[in-house]
C-alpha cells in the first residue's frame, strides 16, 4: 500500500502533493522545531497495522481505544488530526460515532460485551474484541526451566526486555520476550551464567518458537541485543542478533516441541574443527592456561614487534628482567603466577584473577537473521568486528581494575532508515577504547554489510599500566569516536536530509557511514583538565528528539560520567552539529537523565539529571532552552511514558509494584503484582504504543514471570494523533529500546501539551506487504 505525503493545515483540508520528486517532498511547510521530512524520505517502509482496538473495564464503564493509521489522516485542527469518522459497535449494535479522538467511554458497557470499531475503507476495521475485566491484560508466558552451572550453582529464569513486531503479516503485533537467568552478569562481574532465550508469542500467548542462544553467548545487559523489524519489506518482521556455535531454534506446534535446529556454521569454521558441541566458557583453570599462552606468545604480538609495547613482560610489570624470550612454559607460568597473585592485587584489591570464570573470550561469533514466525535461520554471517583478543588491545588489563572481557564485549544494536526509505540493522561493539559499528541490509535472501565504522584501538605504551580512556583511536577519520559512545544509541534525522543518522552518545555517524561529528568542549576551570579541549565522553542516558518548539531541528540531552575529566556532567546539544547549547560541569559521574513535558505551563520539554546529595551544581529541572527551574521535586529518571490525556509526560518509578507518576497530579497507576527489570535501573519490559490510541502502553513482568501484564491508559482524551508506530523515528526507537540501558523513545516531531498540530508530519509510506 503506497500513501502519498500530505501537508496538514490547521482547520483546513489536506493539500495533496505529488510523490514523484524532491520538489514535492520539500514543499511541505514544516515549521520551527521540525525535522523537515519527519525523519524519513519518500515511500518509507512502515507496517500495515490493524485497528489495534482494546476494551478495558473501568469504574465508569468500558473504555475503548484504537489506532488512527498514518494514511487515514486528512487535516489538522487546533486539537488534533482529522480522519473519516469511527463507528463504535457493542454486541453488533451501533452505540456511537466518534470524530474527535480515537477512544470512547461506554458508560453502559459491561464485562461480557464485545466491541468493534468501523470506518470506511481500511482493512481490519471490523474485528471484534472482548473486554479486559481486570483493567489490564496478562499475556501468558512459558517460563523456561532453570539449570545448573558447571560449578554447581542453580539458576532460574525471569522475563526481561521485550520487543514487538508483526511476524505473521496479519496486522497484529507479536511479542518477543528475552529470558534472563537470575545469574546474568554485567561484563565486569565474574561467574557463569545460564543461557539466554528469546521467545516469540502471539497476542493470545501461543509460543511460536524459542531461540536458545547457547552456552557461548554470555547472559547480561551488554551481551544480547536483539532486533525485531521487517527488514525486507515483505510485511513480516524478522529477528536479528548475535549468535555462536550452539545457538538453536526450538519450534512448537500446539504447545509441543516440533523441531530443534542449530544455526548453520560457516564452511570454513566446520573445516577448522568448530562444532555445536563446543563450550568456550572459561573455568578458572582455563583462564590461567589462557594467560600462560598469551605470555608465551608475547614476543610475537604486533604491538611488541612494532616497538609500541615493552619487549618483555618484566618491563611491563616494572620488575627486574629474569627470563629469556620466547618464554618457556615454565617461565610463562612463573610470570602468570606473579601477574595473578602479586601484580594484579597490588593494583586493586578487587583483582582476583584466580577466581576469573564463566567468560567467553574465544570462539566464533556470528550475526544471524531469523524468520520471525517460524524462527528458521535465514542467513548467518561473521560478527564484525571479531573480538581480536580477550581485551588486551581494548585496555581491559591497563587500568587499576583489571577486567578481561569487559570493554571488548560491549554491544549495542538499532534500526535506522539510512537511505530514508528502507530499514537497516546497525550493530556496534565497544565504546570506550575502541568504537565500532556495522550497518546491514536484509533483502530477503542475503545479509549484506552497507558500511563499517572503526575508531581503531586507543594506543597504549604499556597494556598492563596505562590510561587509554579519552585517547584517540588510530583511524584517521573515526579515531575521535573512542570514549564517546553510550550504553545505547539512537536513530534520528538530525541533519534534516530525510535520512536517519546514528547518535552514538557524544558522537554521530551520518547515514552513509561517515563521521558527522564528535563533540568536544573546553575543560571547566575547576576540573582536572582546565582549558583543555576534551571529549564530552561516555554516558549512561541519551535522549534524541525535538524538545524545543522554538528552535529548528533536533536536540540531544545526555549525561556524562567522566567526572573531573569531562567538560559537562549533563548537557543539551544541537542534534545537527553536536554543539553544546547549555549544560553544567559536575565533577562527578552523572549517571541518569530524563526529558519530558512534565510542566505544561512551560513551553517545550523539561530536562533533568540525577546528582549525588550535597552537590552545589544546578542539577535539577531545566527548560529545553536552558532556563534553570530549580532542584525541588525533580522527577525520577528510570523511564518515561506518554500516559495522560493532555499529552504531558509521566514517569515510571519503582522496582516492585511500580507506579506511573505525574509530576503535578501524583500517582496515576500502581501496577500491583509486577516487577521492573535490570536492578536499580527499574526498566519495564517495554514502553511502546503497541495498540490503542497514540498513548503508550506499559508492559511489565508479573512477580512470578508467568505472564507479561499490559496496562493502557483509560483516561478519555480529545486529542487525535496517528499511532506513534507510524512515525519512523519512534518505530526504530522501539526496536532499539531493549539495548543495554533502556531509554525512552521519541518521535521525529515535537510532541507535548502545546503541540502545533499543523506541524505534525504524516509519513509518505509504503505499508509493507499489502
Amino acid at each position: 500500500m503506497r500513501v502519498t505525503l500530505r501537508t496538514l493545515t490547521a482547520g483546513g483540508c489536506a493539500l495533496a502533493l505529488a510523490a514523484t520528486g524532491a520538489v514535492a517532498a520539500h514543499a511541505t511547510p514544516f515549521g520551527h522545531g521540525q525535522g523537515g521530512h519527519g525523519g524519513h524520505g519518500e515511500d518509507v517502509q512502515l507496517e500495515d497495522l490493524d485497528r489495534g482496538l482494546v476494551a478495558v473495564s473501568t469504574e465508569e464503564g468500558v473504555f475503548l481505544s484504537w489506532r488512527l493509521l498514518g494514511h487515514e489522516v486528512n487535516a489538522a485542527t487546533p486539537n488534533g488530526l482529522t480522519s473519516p469518522s469511527f463507528r463504535v459497535y457493542r454486541d453488533g449494535r451501533r452505540i456511537a460515532t466518534v470524530t474527535d479522538s480515537t477512544n470512547y467511554l461506554d458508560t453502559e458497557g459491561f464485562a461480557d460485551a464485545e466491541y468493534r470499531v468501523v470506518t470506511r475503507g481500511p482493512r481490519w476495521a471490523g474485528e471484534s474484541v472482548a473486554v479486559w475485566p481486570q483493567g489490564h491484560y496478562d499475556l501468558p508466558l512459558q517460563k523456561p526451566e532453570g539449570g545448573v552451572t558447571p560449578v554447581g550453582e542453580e539458576y532460574t529464569y525471569t522475563a526481561n526486555d521485550m520487543s514487538v513486531g508483526d511476524v505473521t503479516g496479519d496486522g497484529h503485533y507479536e511479542y518477543i520476550v528475552k529470558w534472563d537467568p537470575d545469574n546474568s552478569k554485567d561484563v565486569s562481574q565474574v561467574g557463569y551464567t545460564g543461557n539466554t532465550y528469546i521467545d516469540t508469542y502471539t497476542r493470545d500467548g501461543t509460543l511460536l518458537h524459542r531461540i536458545d542462544l547457547g552456552v557461548n553467548i554470555r547472559s547480561g545487559a551488554h551481551y544480547t541485543q536483539f532486533l525485531v523489524y521487517d527488514f525486507d519489506g515483505d510485511g513480516r518482521s524478522e529477528l536479528m542478533f548475535k549468535t555462536a556455535p550452539g545457538t538453536t531454534t526450538i519450534s512448537y506446534d500446539d504447545g509441543e516441541v516440533a523441531s530443534e535446529d542449530y544455526i548453520t556454521l560457516p564452511e570454513e569454521d566446520v573445516a577448522a574443527g568448530y562444532s555445536h558441541s563446543d563450550d568456550y566458557r572459561m573455568s578458572a583453570d582455563d583462564y590461567y592456561d589462557h594467560v600462560v599462552g598469551m605470555f608465551q606468545s608475547w614476543h610475537e604480538h604486533p604491538e611488541v614487534v612494532a616497538g609500541n609495547w615493552p619487549a618483555t613482560l618484566e618491563e611491563a610489570f616494572g620488575i627486574e628482567p629474569a627470563y629469556d624470550y620466547p618464554l618457556s612454559r615454565e617461565d610463562a607460568e612463573a610470570l602468570a603466577d606473579y601477574f595473578m597473585d602479586t601484580y594484579a592485587p597490588n593494583r586493586s584489591s578487587r583483582n582476583q584473577l584466580r577466581e576469573f570464570e564463566g567468560f567467553v573470550l574465544t570462539g566464533p561469533e556470528y550475526l544471524t537473521v531469523f524468520d520471525g514466525e517460524s524462527g528458521t535461520e535465514l542467513d548467518t554471517v561473521d560478527y564484525r568486528p571479531p573480538r581480536g583478543d580477550d581485551g588486551l588491545m581494548w585496555g581491559d588489563y591497563a587500568m587499576s581494575r583489571i577486567e578481561p572481557g569487559n570493554r571488548v564485549d560491549r554491544f549495542l544494536s538499532g534500526v535506522a532508515y539510512l537511505d530514508g526509505t528502507n530499514p537497516s540493522a546497525v550493530f556496534a561493539r565497544g565504546y570506550y577504547t575502541r568504537s565500532t559499528m556495522a550497518a546491514y541490509r536484509w533483502d530477503g535472501e542475503n545479509l549484506t554489510e552497507e558500511w563499517f565504522v572503526d575508531s581503531g584501538h586507543a594506543p597504549m605504551s604499556n597494556p598492563f599500566n596505562d590510561a587509554p580512556h579519552g585517547v584517540e583511536g588510530t583511524d584517521p577519520e573515526f579515531g575521535t569516536l573512542t570514549t564517546q559512545g553510550n550504553h545505547q544509541m539512537s536513530s534520528a534525522d538530525v541533519d534534516d536530509d530525510g535520512k536517519q543518522e546514528i547518535v552514538y552518545g557524544a558522537a554521530t555517524i551520518d547515514d552513509d557511514g561517515s563521521l558527522l561529528y564528535s563533540s568536544y568542549a573546553t575543560g571547566h576551570p575547576d576540573s582536572a583538565v582546565p582549558g583543555e579541549r576534551v571529549k564530552l565522553g561516555h554516558g549512561d542516558a541519551l535522549h534524541v528528539g525535538d524538545f524545543d518548539p522554538n528552535r529548528e531541528g533536533t536536540e540531544i540531552w545526555g549525561v556524562h560520567e567522566g567526572g573531573p575529566y569531562a567538560p559537562y556532567g549533563f548537557a543539551m546539544r544541537d542534534g545537527a552539529t553536536g554543539e553544546v547549547l547549555f549544560g553544567e560541569y559536575t565533577g562527578v559521574d552523572t549517571g541518569r537523565g530524563m526529558v519530558g513535558d512534565i510542566d505544561p505551563s512551560v513551553p517545550g520539554l523539561e530536562a533533568w539529571s540525577s546528582m549525588p546529595p550535597g552537590q552545589e551544581i544546578d542539577a535539577g529541572l531545566w527548560t529545553a532552552d536552558g532556563e534553570f527551574l530549580g532542584r525541588d521535586n525533580v522527577p525520577g529518571t528510570n523511564m518515561s511514558i506518554r500516559w495522560s490525556a493532555d499529552m504531558t509526560t509521566q514517569i515510571i518509578n519503582g522496582r516492585q509494584a511500580p507506579t506511573v507518576d505525574d509530576w503535578q497530579d501524583g500517582t496515576l497507576l500502581t501496577a500491583e503484582g509486577t516487577l521492573t527489570n535490570n536492578g536499580t535501573k527499574g526498566n519495564p519490559s517495554l514502553v511502546a504504543d503497541v495498540f490503542g490510541d497514540w498513548r503508550e502502553e506499559l508492559l511489565l513482568r508479573t512477580e512470578d514471570s508467568e505472564a507479561i501484564r499490559i496496562y493502557t491508559s483509560t483516561e478519555v482524551t480529545g486529542h487525535k494523533l496517528y499511532t506513534l508506530m507510524h512515525d519512523p523515528q519512534y518505530r526504530v526507537g522501539i526496536a532499539g529500546q531493549q539495548t543495554s540501558y533502556n531509554q525512552p523513545t521519541y518521535p521525529s516531531f515535537y510532541l507535548a501539551s502545546d503541540i502545533d498540530w499543523s506541524q505534525v508530519p504524516v509519513p509518505e509510506a509504503d505499508y509493507a506487504g499489502h
